[in-house]
């Protein structure tokens, strides 16, 4: 067998410098967490950072489907029945209304969700501009979050659970993207049409 050379009392590192790298490690892991991690997971972005990274989105995203999650359960426990039949007669003014009219709106668009499937559209605005909104789902139900995001600010607007429609208007809060991202938690297809008129620059699909 070789035996091998111990090191020096010389070679080891002193207290003061195992202290410092311990110190060094523990600042690195509290930047991670604060400026990557909490963005990314919990849509917690103290420094602004997350937000210009695209990660407090991403953590926007992650929360709004442990709550959707967390809805569907309770939902399954009936506990959310009132509102389902709620979202039925109000699904069934909005389509006689989108019936009656159609034409009127600065931008349309339909889309179809498979079970599980998700879809995101975004209105680029300023502070301060208007917006009005009619959503129509056809065929099932969806959740939704309506948001918006920009500089490093984020902001919720209003949610809907079990929804067969909803409108009304919106008045960005910031320079930035508003709009609607849509789950379907049923158990079969959904479509659903959006339809915008007000002060925004575009309305595009940002899934």
């Amino acid at each position: 067998m070789f035996n091998a050379e111990k090191p020096s009392l010389e070679e080891l590192p002193s207290s003061t410098q195992l202290l410092r790298s311990t110190a060094i490690a523990a600042a690195s892991a509290a930047a991670i967490l604060i400026t990557v991690v909490l963005p990314a997971e919990y849509n917690i972005d103290p420094t602004g950072i997350g937000g210009v990274l695209g990660l407090a989105e991403m953590g926007e995203i992650k929360v709004q489907l442990a709550e959707e999650a967390e809805a569907d359960r309770l939902l399954e426990l009936g506990t959310e029945d009132q509102s389902s039949l709620m979202g039925d007669i109000f699904g069934i003014f909005v389509g006689s209304a989108y019936a009656q009219e159609v034409e009127g709106w600065r931008d349309e668009t339909s889309f179809t969700l498979a079970p599980g499937d998700s879809a995101e559209w975004k209105l680029v605005m300023e502070e301060g501009q208007k917006v009005e909104y009619r959503m129509l789902v056809e065929g099932g139900r969806v959740n939704f979050d309506m948001h918006g995001h920009g500089g490093g600010q984020s902001v919720t607007y209003d949610k809907g659970r079990g929804s067969t429609g909803d409108e009304g208007e919106l008045v960005a809060e910031f320079d930035g993207e508003h709009g609607w991202f849509w789950r379907n938690r049923d158990s079969s297809e959904a479509t659903v049409t959006v339809q915008v008129r007000g002060e925004y620059a575009e309305f595009k699909d940002a899934s």
